[in-house]
Formats: structure tokens, C-alpha cells, sequence
């Protein structure tokens, strides 16, 4: 942690020089832009790693209970589950050493967590205590893979018919559609540079913002959020230059995503990007400001390194964010306080 304060005091001179940060009236440093500006909270969730080490944090989700559940690829405690002021309130998870994922869906009034697991191969539904419902192995049936080791999957996003949509976001790039009971009813994607197709299918979720529900699936080598209907056919493109994003969270009119890298794709470069109801960037806490000429937005790159390597964004009923990061160090979330 001393180490990360005197990072960041160092990287807060030389932003403030540059006149691309903000304050508060009594002097706090403010990230993020117009409406979307927030305090960062960096010893949120920090627990005594020798009974509670985290290796990459991996993603977040609020139940409606109001809890944080993070998801760690450390097989100590692959699930740690905080109140919103960081407080530990549970632990558990010993088998998921490639967990990546983690999507909250509630069934019937009762809640259920998918978890990808990219070592495994798998897709494990549990409950919130960790007992497990269902396991999927690699679709073979599909006829795309020949082997479990192609499979890779990343992010999952269920519908409320129960239909789940898998993302292979470091295997094969496809995104495959199941029902509820695990039938395979569709694919498409896979790996390649077209419109339809992926450099990294990292994250997907359902947006039911507009008349009809879609997919927004993220093609983060490509910087880009892209928009399909929930039958696979492509909608639209979202261009992000300079922006590496993860999965793609939806509350409210807007979208928040974690920014792993920016710029050029340099280690240690990441940010948050704040979409509005127009899928425009409005803001980038710990980025440059966003900037569009016309319809295209300039290029982006960290500004401020607060964070490492963002890689997931949880939003509570506040509009608080709490971000999970990987590769940074076995450091703990960082909550960021809006203002």
C-alpha cells in the first residue's frame, strides 16, 4: 500500500502540473469528468493477505442484499464477500484457479452466480454460499473445438428466460447461446477482424435500455463495444480508441468499463470508461478527458495512474464505483466515491 500512495502522489504532481486533474474545496483530488467525477478510496476492501490473499481480482457484482462479492483467482479464497464499506463479511472457493468471470443473476427470487473459469474450461452456476448447481464443460458439440484446452471462456450474461450467452474470450472468440438446460442453440463470432467477428471477446452483458434487448460484447484488442441481437445478428459498433475494455456494465442510462490498458496498449495504463444513454464517452476517471471530433472520438490514454489494470467495475445504488484490478500487485479493490 505505501508503495501504491507514493506512485500515486508522484504521478498526482506531475497530472496537476499538466493541469489534468481536479479538486475538491478542501483539497481532495477529484477523477473523472462532468457529471461523472469521484474521490478514490484506496485502502477499500484491504484485508491481512496471509488469512485473505487475492492473486488478480477479477470481477465484482452487488447481490440485493447489498454485499460486494469479488471474484479471485486464488484458490485460498476464491470468493470474498464485503459489505459496501469494505468490511469482510464471508469467504470461500478452493477449486477455481482460472476464475475470471462472475455474473449475478436472480432466478425466481432467489440469487445465483455464474463463474467462467479459463483453467478449468468450465462454466460453474452456485448459489451465494458456493454450493454448486451445475457445471458445463467445452461445448463440443458445437463442432468447434476439438479439445477443452481451445475453450477459454471469459464473461457469461444471462437472460431472463435463462438462456445464457457465453463469451470465449481467450479461446476461439466464439459466443455460444444455450437455454436453461444447457442445450447449445447458437453460435457465432469467433476469432478474425470483420464487423461480426472478435480480437478478444473479453465481456458481454444484456442491455435492456432500448425497445429490444441486446448484447453488447466488448472486442478489446480492437477497442471496441460491440452491439448484437440476441440472435447473434451484428447491430452496431462502438469506437473506443486507445481504450483496452473489459466487460461491459450497464445501470441505469449508462455503461461503466473497466480499462485494462490505453494509449498504445502499455502495462500499467488503465482507467474507467463512463458511456452515456448515446453509447458516447462522457468520462474516464484516472483518463484524459474524452473529446469528440464530430462523431469520432479522439484517441485515449491514462492520465493518472490510480489504478493498474482495471479489469471489472461494480456500481451500487449511489452511483459509487468499486473497481477490481488485475496483475497489480495482489492489491484489493478500489472504491471511488461519487461526488
Amino acid at each position: 500500500m505505501m508503495k501504491r500512495r507514493q506512485f500515486l502522489k508522484q504521478s498526482l504532481w506531475a497530472a496537476a502540473g499538466l493541469g489534468l486533474v481536479s479538486w475538491t474545496s478542501r483539497g481532495e483530488l477529484l477523477l473523472g469528468h462532468g457529471d461523472y467525477r469521484y474521490k478514490a478510496d484506496l485502502n477499500w476492501g484491504a484485508l491481512n493477505p496471509q488469512f485473505y490473499p487475492v492473486k488478480d481480482c477479477h470481477e465484482l457484482v452487488q447481490d440485493k442484499q447489498g454485499r460486494i462479492l469479488l471474484l479471485t483467482n486464488h484458490t485460498r479464497n476464491n470468493i470474498l464477500i464485503y459489505n459496501r464499506d469494505g468490511k469482510l463479511l464471508d469467504a470461500w472457493g478452493t477449486e477455481y484457479p482460472g476464475a475470471h468471470g462472475l455474473t449475478l443473476k436472480d432466478e425466481g427470487g432467489e440469487e445465483f452466480l455464474y463463474i467462467t473459469d479459463t483453467e478449468r474450461h468450465e462454466i460453474i452456476k452456485t448459489t451465494l454460499e458456493g454450493r454448486v448447481i451445475w457445471t458445463w464443460v467445452y461445448p463440443k458439440e458445437s463442432g468447434m473445438y476439438d479439445a477443452p484446452a481451445q475453450y477459454l471462456p471469459t464473461e457469461t450474461a444471462i437472460a431472463d428466460n435463462g438462456d445464457v450467452y457465453v463469451a470465449d474470450g481467450y479461446g476461439r472468440q466464439f459466443i455460444l447461446h444455450y437455454n436453461q438446460k444447457g442445450e447449445l442453440l447458437n453460435v457465432f463470432g469467433g476469432k478474425g477482424e470483420g464487423d461480426a467477428q472478435f480480437l478478444n471477446a473479453h465481456g458481454i452483458c444484456i442491455d435492456q435500455r432500448g425497445e429490444e434487448p441486446e448484447l453488447l460484447i466488448t472486442a478489446r484488442q480492437q477497442n471496441q463495444l460491440k452491439r448484437f441481437g440476441m440472435d447473434g445478428t451484428l447491430n452496431g459498433i462502438i469506437d473506443l480508441p486507445g481504450a483496452y475494455i473489459c466487460r461491459p456494465v450497464v445501470h441505469g442510462s449508462n455503461v461503466y468499463l473497466a480499462t485494462i490498458w490505453s494509449g498504445d496498449g502499455s502495462s500499467g495504463t488503465g482507467f474507467v470508461s463512463i458511456l452515456d444513454e448515446h453509447n458516447r464517452l462522457v468520462s474516464a476517471p484516472g483518463g484524459v478527458a474524452p473529446r469528440y471530433e464530430g462523431e469520432e472520438l479522439r484517441s485515449m490514454y491514462q492520465v493518472l495512474r490510480v489504478f493498474t489494470h482495471p479489469h471489472d467495475v461494480c456500481v451500487d445504488e449511489d452511483e459509487n464505483l468499486y473497481v477490481a484490478q488485475w496483475n497489480a500487485e495482489f492489491t484489493y479493490p478500489i472504491k471511488l466515491i461519487r461526488v
